[in-house]
């Protein structure tokens, strides 16, 4: 299928490995010019060299003035965007009981805040050229919140609140904001947070992913390339009907419609 992408320019947050890194290499095999970006220039520099007029930007989206400086190098290469997928590094885990109003208030201001910034750079064009594509790589805790994982629930439902309400003032402008909801998905970030438990259980980290293959329907991990294909097709020329919603790649794991 062509996606109606090719030409299309993409800026894809936090893409110097994992989900990001996926959805745009998704993105640029559609023809779409990508603007790889993350914290690791190197690393960005090399997966954009990889990738046929992509561009790599590095650039720490937490730090003061980092969301304006990516937008403003994003759009000097490549031209105003046309798809932007948000996405950031998740929160430390912790349980509700656990974290205080400090970093409540960080995981909002990472989570939905500094997004809120990318957003409000690309809006105005993409409504005036009547085409556009938000997207936000979220979690499964949006609809069902993941244990030990408190700061990202909080911050990831505040992002989901806000680009519903989003959606519906630009859903007649040709512009979309939908959410991507990842399951378990074989990513360094998965690693890491199989091995936190195994270290916090006391178990081998081969029986926590045991485990957690084992509570899955498809009774394994996903792999990055099936959510970056999922991610681009609601990126694309086709998904223009589908807006306001999450829509999860989680091989069945979360137990409702």
């Amino acid at each position: 299928m062509d996606l109606g992408i090719a030409g299309r320019t993409a800026l894809v947050c936090a893409s110097t490995g994992g989900l990001g890194e996926a959805t745009a290499r998704a993105l640029a095999a559609e023809g779409a010019r990508v603007v790889v970006s993350g914290r690791r220039g190197e690393r960005a520099r090399a997966i954009a060299d990889e990738l046929p007029g992509a561009v790599g930007v590095e650039v720490d989206l937490t730090a003061p003035g980092g969301a304006e400086r990516l937008l403003a190098e994003a759009q000097d290469a490549l031209g105003p965007i046309d798809v932007l997928v948000l996405n950031g590094p998740g929160p430390r885990p912790a349980s509700a009981s656990e974290i205080d109003p400090e970093a409540t208030a960080e995981a909002v201001q990472n989570l939905l805040l500094v997004h809120q910034k990318l957003v409000g750079g690309v809006l105005p064009g993409m409504r005036e050229r009547r085409w556009g594509r938000i997207l936000a790589i979220a979690s499964s805790g949006v609809e069902a919140p993941i244990p030990n994982l408190a700061l990202s629930n909080i911050g990831r439902s505040a992002l989901a609140a806000y680009l519903k309400s989003l959606s519906i003032d630009v859903a007649d402008e040709g512009v979309t904001a939908n959410l991507l909801l990842p399951g378990r998905i074989a990513t360094d970030r998965l690693s890491s947070l199989d091995s936190a438990t195994a270290e916090r259980e006391r178990l081998p980290v081969e029986e926590v992913r045991a485990r957690g293959e084992a509570a899955i329907p498809a009774k394994r991990y996903g792999q990055p390339a099936e959510f970056g294909a999922t991610a681009a097709f609601l990126c694309s020329a086709h998904a223009s009907y589908i807006t306001g919603t999450a829509i999860r790649c989680d091989g069945g794991l979360v137990p409702t419609l």
